[in-house]
């Protein structure tokens, strides 16, 4: 948000203070089906959401990923899924990539700068199906960070 402030119609300068992007929680989805599965991961309704202030902060059951929004490269909508490949805490060990899922339907694939660090591990992207994804997109443009829509229709 920008805001200006003059001090009068007849002054020719202003001052301009940024002020950053207030912080929001963005909820994992859950799926229904899936729920029983993922309390083996210690997911709860109160522990799977994105928070965003000056860190992008994503927890998911045992799974907790923490890393400047300054790290944050990009972001990809994705899916839909296959069931069995999507839902649970899971790591791309070719990739280094690490997925926070509680849905098949689509998520967003977060890029990183520079690896962040989750379960001692370096993660070069993270992956999260928020409830809103738009919203989370939109919040991510709000502060910077730019990135494509690429989900596949389903079949």
């Amino acid at each position: 948000m920008v805001r200006l402030d003059v001090a009068s119609p007849d002054v020719a300068w202003a001052t301009m203070t940024i002020s950053p992007a207030p912080a929001q929680r963005f909820p994992i989805a859950v799926g229904r089906k899936s729920r029983w599965l993922l309390r083996l991961f210690g997911v709860t309704g109160s522990n799977a959401y994105v928070d965003l202030d000056g860190d992008l902060d994503a927890r998911f059951g045992f799974g907790h990923l923490r890393t400047p929004l300054d790290n944050v490269a990009s972001w990809r909508i994705e899916g839909p899924w296959l069931w069995i490949t999507a839902i649970g805490i899971r790591r791309n060990w070719l990739k280094s990539d690490l997925a926070f899922d509680g849905v098949h339907q689509g998520g967003v694939r977060i890029e990183f700068r520079v690896p962040a660090r989750s379960f001692g591990l370096g993660v070069t992207a993270l992956y999260v199906t928020v409830a809103d994804i738009d919203g989370f997109v939109g919040a991510l443009r709000a502060r910077g960070i730019d990135g494509i829509d690429a989900r596949r229709p389903s079949r």
